[in-house]
């Protein structure tokens, strides 16, 4: 009702997961961040325990877990775990897809078929995680069958990482004397807390942006006042503002206010009162058929875009069409930025259900989870050496013209304009272009833009096993992963190798670096010239 009157395409604050609209806080990304870490390093086949309130995040970190998981692992995900021991067991198996004839209603059956299917995938090089959502609802009995699940092991590793997802109580249960035990085997514990006043204000407007609005229809002290009723949980603060822009339609305001979002909350919060406690486990059932089904369609494109660039030889730019006028090609070029944005995303293999033109034109940091975007500047020779094809912004006599450049020679480059490919004169292109670009890249979701020495953690594990693939570190450095003086001195190279400003921090267009050797589509062209120029960081 009130979508049109507030410019709005589409609901901003429905429940129902949209990885478009996932927001995370700096805790939820130091959380992912854990869990990734955990299970990357095998993590020593204990338990990872996460816990958080209702509606504080832990469905959206676990799909966001599921979506970041290398190729090489294997999960079972438990969504309901009031079961018996038993039950629990069969439930496993079938996640796995273990056989179970002959094996049903026997402990030891169904246990003798895990450590075989354990076994058969530590052979092949697979990791293999359980996580059981809801983990709070889990039975003394069926908790102590999970711990014993960890002693399947080889004399060097253990064979399963367990992830108890869960809600305070879990901790709670989890200190009783009679689980010390497993209680013992838990390697790194994390609470997910509700979202600061700042925070707030950013997840509103996150959200309301990601749906179409170009103008901010809460007050400031409307926004604070969300955050006081929500307490910082985001499925409160959704309804809360949902029922809020109702009233301000209603009312025919183009402002709200504090009034109308008193008012939405108390009936809100009364009726999530009255009401059961929405369920995360029905949640993440409904996430992982999504998630099945978005994997099922995957290799449709967004637009009908161009055939992916893959790396080619100088001659491939040139063949084709002749070089043409550029400027005659502008003059009639109908693209919008948005267009540009599309026919890149399709270069990307990205479907709009998953990110569409409109919002990647925004260029946010990370506009979705695990996608990120950049706005540069520089010159032709430093696209050269970043690899991936970028949107261009051209001008003649003041009127702009969004172009992809898709390849790029000594003596021409190849854009596509329009729908059209075109091969134009490298030189006339440097007249026509105002050095800026835009680029997406994709990488794991917990990365910051800005790692430093002295930092810690996954991040810097990440980075240094980027810089050893590029041989810039001769060994991984010990763990935990440090961002030490050897760190600073390969990032320099990389760096300069590609035409960035050599300070040996790791920003955006570092990132995107980092990553141009990775699979996607790339520029067409001849191997890099030598860089003497540095430009950007």
């Amino acid at each position: 009702m009130y979508l049109n009157y507030y410019g709005l395409k589409e609901p901003p604050f429905s429940i129902t997961p949209d990885p478009r609209f996932v927001f995370l806080s700096e805790r939820h990304r130091d959380a992912l961040a854990h869990l990734l870490y955990g299970i990357g390093q095998g993590g020593g086949g204990g338990f990872v325990q996460l816990t958080g309130e209702v509606g504080t995040g832990k469905t959206t970190l676990c799909r966001l877990l599921l979506e970041q998981l290398p190729e090489d692992t294997r999960v079972a995900l438990v969504l309901n775990p009031k079961l018996s021991p038993l039950e629990l067991l069969e439930t496993i198996c079938e996640e796995l897809k273990i056989d179970l004839t002959g094996r049903r209603g026997s402990l030891k059956g169904l246990v003798d078929g895990l450590n075989a299917y354990l076994l058969d995938a530590y052979a092949q090089g697979l990791r293999v995680v359980l996580i059981i959502d809801e983990a709070q609802n889990l039975s003394i009995e069926a908790l102590e069958q999970v711990r014993l699940l960890t002693n399947l092991e080889t004399p060097t590793q253990k064979l399963l990482q367990i992830i108890l997802l869960g809600q305070p109580e879990l901790r709670e249960l989890l200190s009783r004397e009679d689980l010390r035990q497993l209680s013992q085997r838990i390697t790194a514990r994390y609470h997910l807390t509700p979202l600061s006043t700042d925070e707030t204000d950013s997840y509103v407007r996150h959200r309301l942006q990601v749906a179409g609005c170009n103008r901010m229809p809460f007050t400031r002290l409307a926004l604070r006042r969300m955050h006081e009723h929500a307490e910082g949980v985001p499925r409160l603060l959704n309804v809360i503002a949902d029922r809020a822009l109702m009233a301000g339609y209603a009312k025919n305001l183009t402002q709200i206010g504090e009034r109308e979002v008193d008012a939405a909350a108390a009936e809100a919060l009364a009726s999530s009162k009255r009401r059961p406690k929405i369920r995360i486990s029905a949640i993440a059932a409904a996430i992982v058929a999504a998630m099945a089904l978005s994997i099922a369609l995957w290799p449709e494109r967004q637009t009908a875009a161009p055939e992916p660039i893959s790396e080619e030889s100088e001659d491939s730019v040139d063949r084709g069409r002749s070089d043409v006028d550029l400027m005659a090609v502008m003059a009639e070029a109908h693209d919008t930025y948005p267009s540009a944005w599309a026919h890149l995303l399709g270069l990307w293999m990205i479907r709009s259900e998953q990110l569409d033109a409109t919002t990647a034109a925004r260029c946010a940091s990370q506009p979705v989870p695990g996608i990120y975007c950049l706005r540069g500047g520089g010159s032709l020779t430093k696209l050269e050496t970043l690899r991936r094809p970028v949107i261009l912004r051209l001008s003649n006599d003041g009127v702009d013209t969004w172009a992809v450049l898709t390849g790029i020679s000594n003596q021409h480059a190849r854009l596509l304009i329009s729908g059209q490919n075109y091969t134009v004169g490298r030189h006339e292109l440097e007249r026509s272009w105002l050095g800026e670009f835009y680029a997406l890249w994709k990488a794991p979701v917990f990365l910051s833009s800005n790692l430093k020495r002295g930092d810690v953690g996954p991040e810097v594990e990440w980075l240094h096993g980027k810089l050893k693939a590029r041989g810039l570190l001769r060994e991984l450095p010990p763990q935990p992963a440090y961002y030490d003086e050897s760190t600073v001195a390969a990032v320099r190279s990389l760096q300069a190798s590609h035409g960035l400003v050599p300070d040996g921090i790791v920003g955006p267009e570092t990132l995107f670096a980092l990553t141009s050797d990775e699979s996607g589509p790339r520029l067409a062209r001849r191997p890099p010239p030598s860089v003497t120029a540095a430009e950007g960081g």
